[in-house]
């Protein structure tokens, strides 16, 4: 007999909003945003109170003040940030047989089989409880049968609630709905939906997937099977060891900073893109340099969480000058970003603004379309067409 599935999902209620109110309790019920500059900058996270005026992150700053012009600006604080997601992920890791981690702030973990030993539903609740007792951070979270349902009920449980979905009444949770609650349903599908006069998930339901296809393709089929709360997609156990690096041998050992450096240029660039395209960002960064003789020098340092490589090539660079003796020919450069987490591009806009955000989102979508450094910056064009592999390590 297979065991029903039970997943639960965890998301932290306004991360940043709720760590910076740890530190700054007169914050708690005032309107908040976390992001850059009033004129330039672009909003990474925003409190409840701001987002009933239309708040939003990823909205230029300037543009949320005009909707919310007595709000609170913070730059935020990434050290803090990752301090806490550490201290949530240790919590979770101790209670837990199988757990996920898809970014700083959330978390599914598959209770299936544990309903012989525990009622799920309550052991979520004490973990839910012990988290905010032990952290001071709200969290809300869902748990039904699979990943996509539970994910839409910490949706409706926020903020700083819990729902539990029981099996056999998925569609039924679902059907009142909007169309654009399913997670991944972009606003053209979801716009094109509409066309059909299909607006509530209990309509998608009862429309026949060959339609669906006949207009979306295979989306087709994904779209029907979500509103149907249909989701196998299994949970992958969670590693805080994952890291990406590269590394360069010379033909000939050298010892031309310039030369290294632009070397060390177009292997962050490459890094930082496969990053982005996975949905990764690291919060180490390190460099090993080898010489003539073989002998081996690296240096790291923590990072802000990151993919972006105006973040990371200063860093890069700096700690060259560190590792290296520029007395001594280097033979094999090499470049790591470790301490790996899922997280979308919203953690990088504390240091980010609007032109540099559309600026990379350009650059991916052509680099992902049309191959690896179609476009990059000039100083890593001259090893573009060398034998020069990054490669993923667990």
């Amino acid at each position: 007999m297979i065991a029903k599935r039970t997943v639960m999902h965890i998301d932290l209620d306004s991360f940043f909003v709720s760590v910076e109110r740890k530190f700054d309790p007169s914050l708690i019920g005032k309107a908040v945003i976390i992001g850059g500059s009033a004129d330039r900058g672009v909003v990474a996270s925003c409190s409840y109170e701001a987002r009933m005026f239309g708040v939003h992150s990823a909205m230029p700053t300037r543009q949320a003040l005009k909707l919310c012009p007595h709000a609170i600006v913070l730059r935020g604080s990434h050290g803090r940030y990752g301090e806490a997601s550490r201290e949530v992920t240790e919590i979770i890791h101790n209670a837990v047989p199988l757990y996920m981690k898809t970014s700083i702030d959330e978390f599914y973990i598959d209770y299936t089989g544990m309903d012989r030993f525990h009622n799920c539903y309550k052991h979520a609740g004490e973990l839910r409880q012990k988290i905010m007792r032990e952290t001071g951070l709200p969290i809300s979270f869902g748990m039904s049968s699979g990943k996509t349902v539970s994910k839409m009920a910490t949706n409706q449980a926020k903020p700083n609630g819990q729902l539990y979905i029981p099996h056999g009444k998925e569609k039924d949770f679902l059907a009142p709905l909007a169309i654009g609650k399913i997670p991944g349903l972009g606003e053209s599908t979801a716009s094109k939906l509409h066309q059909y006069g299909i607006e509530r998930i209990g309509q998608l339901q009862k429309t026949d997937v060959r339609f669906l296809e006949s207009v979306f393709g295979r989306m087709g089929k994904y779209i029907w099977e979500k509103a149907n709360g249909i989701d196998d997609s299994e949970i992958v156990p969670h590693s805080d060891r994952k890291s990406i690096s590269t590394e360069h041998t010379f033909n000939t050992n050298i010892s031309d900073l310039q030369a290294i450096e632009t070397i060390l240029v177009s292997m962050t660039e490459e890094l930082a893109s496969k990053l982005r395209k996975e949905n990764k960002v690291a919060s180490c960064l390190s460099i090993k340099v080898r010489y003539a003789n073989f002998e081996t020098h690296t240096q790291q340092e923590k990072i802000s969480l990151t993919a972006a490589e105006h973040i990371l090539i200063p860093g890069v660079k700096n700690l060259l000058r560190k590792a290296w003796n520029q007395h001594r020919p280097i033979r094999l450069i090499g470049v790591r970003l470790s301490n790996l987490c899922r997280g979308s591009y919203q953690i990088n806009l504390f240091d980010d603004n609007e032109e540099r955000i559309k600026l990379y989102q350009a650059l991916d979508k052509i680099n992902f379309k049309f191959g690896e450094k179609t476009v990059c910056r000039a100083a890593g064009m001259e090893i573009g067409t060398r034998n020069f592999n990054p490669f993923m390590r667990g």
